[in-house]
């Protein structure tokens, strides 16, 4: 928050785009900026910190501070508007769909006090600052960047290694197929072989007891007469 109108315009010039600027609405008030973290949205700010902001900007309003069930007003710090023909302290908006507005009925002591117990003046270079939030974003940036590349590689990697473990299993099961049609093309073979001397040897045998029976015959013949 700006101590005075001074204040107010290094706050517009150096504002951060996570910053969110509030006002009360058609009064003069002090500019607040709500600095959200970011992981928040400016349009899902709980409304429990939107209390405590419209405190604060009401408790910090000459008019408004007297008044009850008045508006406080709010925006992106980039949808505030300054030209050079504004008075100091002057602002406007881009988009004026992007004001969103908040009620405050009265003021409410218990906050109020509680923020002010909180409070911190300091001298800000707002030019160091914001070249530092600069810097930190870039290199927020290039660690994502690193980041985003290692998975990709990890992913590549994977993926290779998963294409070559296919590939191994489709040669191993083409061998295996392989050695077993061999293996079993020679086993039939054999088997083969094997009924081929079994019906050999039965056929002999069959000879020999017909041979044999003939020889019966004959002395039975020879016994006969």
């Amino acid at each position: 928050m700006g101590k005075d109108k001074v204040e107010n315009e290094d706050l517009i010039r150096h504002g951060f785009p996570e910053d969110v600027w509030f006002h009360v609405d058609k009064l003069s008030s002090a500019h607040v900026y709500l600095r959200m973290p970011e992981s928040m949205e400016w349009t899902a700010i709980p409304d429990g910190l939107l209390e405590e902001c419209s405190q604060l900007v009401k408790a910090n309003s000459i008019e408004g501070n007297k008044k009850n069930n008045i508006t406080i007003i709010y925006t992106p710090h980039a949808n505030v508007k300054k030209t050079g023909d504004m008075a100091v302290g002057a602002v406007s908006f881009h988009n004026d769909r992007l004001v969103k507005r908040f009620h405050v009925k009265e003021r409410k002591n218990e906050i109020v006090n509680r923020l002010n117990k909180t409070k911190e003046e300091r001298e800000v270079d707002f030019e160091a600052e914001r070249q530092e939030r600069e810097r930190a974003a870039g290199r927020k940036k290039k660690e994502h960047a690193l980041q985003q590349k290692k998975e990709t590689l990890e992913a590549k990697r994977q993926y290779k290694e998963q294409a070559a473990a296919k590939d191994y299993s489709y040669c191993a099961c083409s061998v295996t197929h392989a050695v077993f049609s061999d293996e079993a093309i020679a086993e039939a073979q054999r088997e083969k072989q094997r009924q081929a001397r079994i019906h050999a040897a039965q056929k002999q045998t069959a000879g020999e007891a017909t041979k044999s029976d003939e020889e019966d015959v004959y002395e039975s013949d020879d016994s006969f007469m």
